[in-house]
């Protein structure tokens, strides 16, 4: 029984995991745009969230640090800490939106898009 567990698995172990969610992560800070599985979409959306909060609330030297060590992709912690950074500094939260697309043709998952606000 999974009675209260809040982790994703998403069908993989925990080292396939954390470099889907990583790229997927960096994918949606430097394209701004991407198309996915709503199961994927659900599980990095905290992730990203979490980064952008990180890039706009620490002093500049201790988010490097902290965003390198989770994301390890310079242009993303760049883009994070200058561009987003000064995009968000009034919102608080909810910088990702995830919209429905339809369903995928080969196996007919369902699509979704997760973007920057």
């Amino acid at each position: 029984m999974r009675h209260r567990v809040k982790k994703v698995k998403l069908g993989t172990d925990k080292d396939h995991k954390t470099a889907l969610m990583r790229n997927l992560a960096m994918s949606v800070i430097i394209y701004e745009k991407v198309k996915t599985t709503s199961a994927k979409a659900k599980a990095v959306q905290p992730f990203v969230e979490r980064l952008i909060n990180i890039a706009k609330t620490k002093e500049k030297k201790h988010a490097i640090r902290e965003i390198e060590r989770l994301l390890q992709h310079e242009n993303s912690s760049k883009k994070l800490l200058e561009v987003l950074a000064e995009k968000y500094k009034d919102r608080n939260s909810g910088f990702t939106r995830i919209t429905k697309i339809g369903n995928r043709s080969g196996d007919n998952a369902p699509l979704v898009q997760i973007e920057l606000i």
